[in-house]
């Protein structure tokens, strides 16, 4: 669908209210269909939509007259408002087009009238939730200074945005809605991710025996299939308030041996996939302004003292030193792998110029570099580049800074140990997606203040450069987005920040993952085959007014239930809402825990807080950000912060796509193409003549924001 541009945004709202008169007319002329009550619940929603709608065209002129103004550049248009419009558009659009259908065939004998007042209910109650959300969008540009998308001095507001998040209903986004913000060609996988996290979160905390069959039970039952509204009101439940156990559990899902093994697959064959274990011993590097002077690194030691660190090397072609009994002496596995070498027709490549180590995503709480696999492998063989991934440790169990030790100790172990890994290192780019993002950043800082060569280049996806709750534009979209929840977020950042300790058990190891994984897998991939009918029959309203019977759901709440519900709990401090409106609230509430703890905004951890003598001599960064993640304004912030400094930096903002679509590369055109221009980046890294600035060297810096949380 095409999105109304900038100058046609009138004729959007002009179409949504022909549609919706239409519709009325329709329905409320003499009929000899049986619609009875159906029609009328058509009309009413047609009613509230226009009056949405009129009260919304204002509203959008007023953001598209100045959202340019809080882009990175003109050639790179993207911010929190630009998305907000965004999205309210695409909701539009379905609306649009789903009441033409309506209108169209609403008196045809397979019409499913009580199939499509649903989705009419469903996508007005959409409607005034985002209308809710263009008015905290409003509060946030008059509040704010001019050009600024986070409100990080008037803590106030911020406080009233996590209170709204807490208790406005989210449900209809994640049910008849789900995903309509994204391209069309991953609104399948988002249905399947939510139908197994509900029937995962069914039976978390109850599980016996045989976790994965208990949820694949639910799914032959249909419970979650059939009805959308049972579907959203359980996601909803599930992301706001499901512990910080779940979330890993779940997300390690895709460690598992079968899903893994789905990935290697369908991603591209390489030569050399080495999994290496890293003994704490200290190292000595050469200075970058003295190379005949030498820096210490000594091995991570924060919370549980020094301990290895774990890599992955992944390389397209054998190269030098790949398979050398020095660097076989650090595999994890035993025996250790057969050198590739052996194989009569691997003809040994020589050492690269190019190096490119990487730190994965997953909320600094999940997910390992197997789970980054597939898109790592195309990276190698697009590049002929070898990649070190690390597999650092995962919060809460190693909160800060323990990933950031073991991330930067390795980093300087692959610039030590180069001629191992097939490389020279005379160019070396670290990539990250995520929190691997803020990594990259934070260990270039960490280089700078150690007085050691920083990497010529930094390509980082959608990093987070502001782990606190402080309100955005963009983080509004944490109240509809199915993959990153306010909720999770900020159990994320807690637990990253050691505030998030006590509830959690021990990470899953790698046997319990294969254990889990084997049932957990199947219930993936047959929810996949499930589900793929039903979904079809959501993205095709052709299809969706075939011949079949509508299908039995749980009794509806009227909406006016779910509002006096919670009014009569508390709303006391709900921000004002123009008079005779107010957004849905749910039932469900959610405890968000703020992001208080002050190591949330060290440097270190957030560095779009860092100040400018920890950021110059930064060395290139590239960011790519996709226009619908909650953390686009973290991207657009972090590059204008770095060009104002005088610092190379470069934004490149995506549509359509989701957060985390990286992983997502092999689903789509639009993904691929999304890790391409990464790859496009990382070559730039590879190929630039020109050399980083020269590093500078803040020891007393660094000190005094790590050395005080290491012992925590």
């Amino acid at each position: 669908m095409r999105l109304a541009s900038d100058m046609d945004y009138k004729a959007l709202f002009a179409s949504l209210e022909t549609v919706c008169g239409n519709i009325i007319t329709l329905m409320c002329a003499p009929s000899d269909l049986p619609y009875g009550a159906v029609a009328q619940r058509i009309v009413t929603c047609m009613r509230e939509m226009q009056e949405h709608g009129r009260a919304l065209e204002p509203v959008v002129g007023g953001f598209v007259n100045v959202y340019h103004h809080y882009d990175f550049d003109a050639q790179s248009p993207g911010n929190g408002y630009r998305t907000l419009v965004k999205v309210l558009q695409s909701c539009l659009l379905h609306i649009i087009d789903k009441g033409r259908y309506v209108a169209s065939n609403y008196n045809g004998a397979f019409f499913r009238a009580d199939h499509n007042a649903s989705e009419m209910e469903a996508y007005c109650s959409a409607l005034r939730q985002l209308r809710a959300l263009l008015h905290l969008a409003q509060r946030l540009i008059n509040d704010n200074d001019y050009g600024q998308l986070y409100s990080l001095q008037d803590r106030e507001l911020s406080r009233k945005f996590v209170q709204e998040y807490s208790s406005m209903h989210k449900a209809c986004f994640y049910g008849r809605c789900l995903g309509f913000q994204f391209s069309p060609a991953l609104r399948p996988f988002l249905q399947t991710v939510v139908i197994s996290m509900v029937s995962y979160g069914e039976t978390y905390g109850k599980q016996q025996s045989g976790l994965g069959m208990a949820a694949l039970s639910l799914l032959t039952s249909g419970k979650y299939v059939i009805d959308p509204e049972l579907r959203g009101a359980e996601f909803e439940r599930i992301t706001q308030n499901l512990n910080m156990q779940f979330w890993k559990s779940f997300w390690n899902l895709t460690e598992s041996g079968l899903i893994a093994g789905f990935s290697r697959i369908a991603s591209s064959p390489v030569q050399v996939n080495y999994t290496l274990t890293l003994p704490p011993v200290t190292l000595r590097l050469p200075l970058a302004s003295d190379p005949s002077l030498t820096a210490t690194v000594s091995p991570p030691i924060a919370h549980s003292g020094p301990g290895p660190v774990h890599i992955r090397l992944i390389s397209f072609e054998l190269r030098e030193g790949q398979d050398s009994e020095e660097l076989l002496s650090f595999s994890r596995k035993d025996p250790p792998p057969i050198p590739v070498s052996s194989l009569p027709w691997v003809q040994k490549q020589p050492l690269s110029p190019w190096l490119l180590i990487h730190f994965h995503g997953g909320g600094f709480v999940a997910q390992t570099s197997r789970s980054h696999e597939n898109y790592l492998r195309t990276w190698s063989k697009e590049l002929n580049v070898p990649i070190l991934s690390v597999d650092y440790s995962l919060s809460p169990e190693a909160p800060f800074p323990r990933a950031l030790e073991e991330c930067f100790y390795a980093y300087c172990w692959a610039l030590n140990n180069c001629h191992l890994l097939g490389s020279t290192a005379e160019r070396v780019c670290l990539a990250g997606d995520s929190a691997g993002g803020n990594l990259c950043i934070t260990v270039s800082m960490k280089a700078m203040s150690s007085g050691i060569r920083v990497p010529d280049g930094i390509v980082a996806a959608y990093p987070a450069t502001l782990l606190t709750t402080d309100a955005s534009p963009s983080r509004l979209l944490t109240l509809i987005d199915p993959l990153l929840p306010l909720g999770v977020l900020t159990k994320c950042v807690n637990a990253y920040a050691g505030t998030d300790c006590q509830a959690v058990q021990p990470m899953l190891g790698e046997n319990s993952l294969r254990s889990l994984g084997r049932d957990t897998a199947i219930l993936l991939s047959d929810l996949t085959q499930g589900a793929s009918n039903w979904i079809q029959s959501f993205l095709d309203p052709s299809h969706t007014s075939g011949g079949r019977r509508s299908l039995p759901s749980t009794p509806r709440r009227s909406q006016h239930h779910v509002e006096s519900s919670v009014s009569a709990a508390s709303c006391e401090g709900h921000l004002e809402y123009p008079e005779g409106f107010a957004p849905l609230r749910s039932e469900c509430l959610a405890f968000v825990s703020p992001t208080s703890c002050p190591i949330i905004r060290n440097p270190f951890v957030s560095p779009l807080l860092a100040p400018t003598e920890l950021l110059r001599g930064l060395p290139p960064v590239y960011i790519v950000a996709s226009a619908l993640d909650a953390l686009l304004d973290d991207s657009v912030m972090f590059a204008k912060k770095l060009r104002d400094m005088g610092q190379p930096v470069s934004l490149t903002v995506v549509e359509d796509l989701p957060h985390g679509f990286l992983s997502l590369s092999q689903l789509s055109k639009e993904t691929e193409v999304a890790s391409d221009i990464c790859i496009k980046q990382m070559r730039k890294v590879f190929l630039k003549d020109n050399q980083a600035p020269a590093p500078q060297q803040h020891p007393n810096l660094e000190d005094t924001y790590l050395s005080s949380n290491s012992s925590r």
